[in-house]
C-alpha cells in the first residue's frame, strides 16, 4: 500500500506543474472588431479568437461597428466578465481614447490592432499596418497600370480612422510627382462597398473623361467598380485597391481590379494575442514599443497564385 501510495503521490507532483502552467491560460480574452460583415475585420476577429483559443483561454468575439457608445457597452462588458485581455480594433482614433482609459482603470490591459488611438502610454501595444508603406506600394502600381497623365478619383475611408488619411497622403506623395496625372474629385465612402459604389457614380456624372480610381480599400474599390460597369466604362478606367480581401483578388483574377495592397491581418492578429499573452504571464508585451508596424505586400495578377488564405500571401 506504501509503494502505491507513494507512486500515486509521485504521479500528482508530476502533473503538478502542467496544471500550475495551464492556470496562466485560464480565463476569458474579449476580442472587440469592427464591423464582420467585411471580410478583413472578419479575418481579424476568427484568427484572434482561434489564437487565444488555442493558448487556452476562451474568448469572445464582438463588433461595435464604428459607433463609440456601442464600443464603451462592450468593453463595460468586458470588465463584468472579468476579462483577462482586450483585443480592441478602436472605433474612433480621438473617440476610444475614453473606452480604453476604463477598461485599464479596471485592471484590463488593452492591446490595439488594425487602427491606432490619439493617445500613448494607455494601450499595452497598438499593432497596425504600415499604411504609409503600403500606400506607396500600391501608388506605384497604380501609376503603372493607368500611366503617367490623365484625370483620376479618390474614395477616402472613414475620416475618424487615422488610416484613411494615412493611406491618402502616402498616394498624394506618390502621384503629386507626376504633374500630368490630375485628381478631379475625392469622395469620403467610410471603408463601404455601398457608399464607393454611389460615391463613383456621383464622380463619373461629373467627371466622365476620368482614367483612374485610386481607393482606400478593396470594399469602396469593389462599388467602384460595380458602378463603373453599370456605367459602361471599366475598360477604360483603372481600380487599385487596398486591404488584399479574397473578394479583391477574385476581381483581379478578372481583370476589374488592378492591384490590392494586402495588409498583413491575420499576421498581426495573431501576434496581439501572443503579446496579450506574454503580459499575462510575465508582466510584459515582449515587444520593444507600444506602436508597432507591419510591412503591407502588393498583390497582382503576376503573384495572385500566392494568395493562400483570406489576407495570407506566401513568401
Amino acid at each position: 500500500m506504501f509503494k502505491k501510495g507513494m507512486r500515486i503521490l509521485l504521479a500528482a507532483a508530476a502533473v503538478a506543474p502542467l496544471l500550475a502552467s495551464s492556470a496562466w491560460a485560464a480565463g476569458m480574452m474579449t476580442i472587440i472588431v469592427n464591423d464582420p460583415s467585411n471580410p478583413y475585420w472578419l479575418t481579424e476577429g476568427n484568427v484572434a479568437k482561434a489564437t487565444a483559443e488555442k493558448l487556452g483561454y476562451t474568448a469572445s468575439v464582438n463588433a461595435h461597428k464604428g459607433d463609440t457608445n456601442t464600443e464603451s457597452n462592450l468593453i463595460d462588458t468586458a470588465i463584468t466578465n472579468k476579462s483577462v485581455a482586450i483585443i480592441l480594433d478602436p472605433a474612433n482614433a480621438d473617440g476610444s481614447v475614453g473606452a480604453v482609459k476604463k477598461a485599464v482603470a479596471a485592471g484590463i490591459p488593452v492591446l490595439l490592432v488594425n487602427a491606432e488611438i490619439n493617445q500613448e502610454g494607455l494601450a499595452k501595444a497598438q499593432l497596425v499596418s504600415n499604411n504609409a508603406q503600403g500606400a506607396a506600394l500600391g501608388a506605384q502600381q497604380w501609376v503603372e497600370a493607368i500611366g503617367d497623365k490623365g484625370n483620376y478619383a479618390e474614395l477616402f475611408g472613414a475620416p475618424s480612422d487615422n488610416n484613411a488619411a494615412t493611406r491618402s497622403n502616402g498616394y498624394e506623395t506618390v502621384l503629386s510627382q507626376y504633374p500630368d496625372l490630375k485628381k478631379v474629385a475625392k469622395e469620403v465612402a467610410n471603408w463601404d462597398r455601398t457608399q464607393g459604389h454611389n460615391k463613383m457614380q456621383s464622380m463619373l456624372q461629373a467627371n466622365p473623361d476620368i482614367v483612374g480610381v485610386i481607393s482606400g480599400n478593396d470594399e469602396m474599390a469593389l462599388g467602384a467598380i460595380a458602378a463603373l460597369k453599370e456605367a459602361g466604362k471599366l475598360a477604360n478606367v483603372k481600380v487599385g485597391g487596398f486591404d488584399g480581401s479574397p473578394d479583391a483578388v477574385a476581381a483581379i483574377k478578372a481583370g476589374e481590379l488592378q492591384y490590392t495592397v494586402l495588409q498583413p491581418v491575420a499576421v498581426f492578429s495573431e501576434e496581439a494575442v501572443k503579446q496579450a499573452d506574454n503580459l499575462i504571464k510575465t508582466g510584459n508585451t515582449g515587444a520593444k514599443s507600444e506602436k508597432q508596424l507591419f510591412d503591407c505586400l502588393l498583390i497582382t495578377k503576376d503573384n495572385i497564385d500566392k494568395y493562400t488564405g483570406p489576407f495570407v500571401l506566401a513568401q
